[in-house]
């Protein structure tokens, strides 16, 4: 019983964000909040869907983007990666669009502070992963950060199941352009050593 408060306080936030109605049936939002499942918050990452901050990137930027929400490194500081201006513009978003529904959940009681919902940004394989879509070589791409390579692997593979996510919203909202992206997104960070078979992903 002492759980049903917070239940209330979360299923408001979830109806002032029209992820369910009045009646507790789920929506449009709702539905594809359910899809995205290898992201560090699925809230997060269907506002930046539904706020169209996709349409005019690139499929690299696009993982780029979404590795925030699925690099998760515990523990160390990880070295500062180098971002265009246009990852910048995205690492903004995704901050903005965080303090918005951090606001919702605020207004609606949610016991949550920023420094933690923030910790659900992370761009530490930022320029790693834009670079492994534009084509770098593995090699390369392990030259631009500290974190180790079984750690980079295992991102690029989520972030693969990610987009394989997405394509399923997309789907779900009649967005081909989406789709499509997504589609591109997946061929260009499925490729060579990261997706051999090896210790990484036995």
């Amino acid at each position: 019983m002492r759980l049903m408060p917070e239940f209330r306080q979360r299923l408001q936030v979830l109806q002032m964000l029209n992820y369910v109605d009045d009646g507790r049936a789920v929506l449009l939002k709702g539905r594809v909040a359910r899809e995205l499942n290898t992201v560090t918050c699925s809230l997060l990452a269907t506002e930046i869907i539904f706020d169209n901050a996709l349409d005019t990137l690139e499929p690299e930027e696009i993982v780029a983007m979404f590795s925030c929400l699925v690099f998760e490194e515990k523990g160390r500081q990880v070295t500062e990666p180098s971002l265009t201006p246009t990852l910048q513009a995205c690492h903004q978003k995704l901050q903005e669009t965080a303090k918005f529904v951090l606001g919702i959940q605020r207004e609606c009681c949610v016991d949550v502070t920023e420094q933690e919902y923030m910790k659900n940004i992370n761009i530490g394989l930022m320029e790693v992963v834009f670079e492994w879509g534009r084509g770098l070589p593995f090699s390369d791409i392990c030259t631009l950060t500290d974190v180790q390579e079984g750690t980079i692997v295992r991102c690029i593979i989520r972030l693969d199941e990610t987009c394989r996510e997405i394509k399923s919203a997309a789907r779900l909202i009649g967005d081909s352009s989406l789709f499509t992206k997504m589609e591109e997104a997946s061929e260009k960070i499925k490729r060579d050593i990261v997706f051999a078979t090896s210790l990484y992903v036995s």
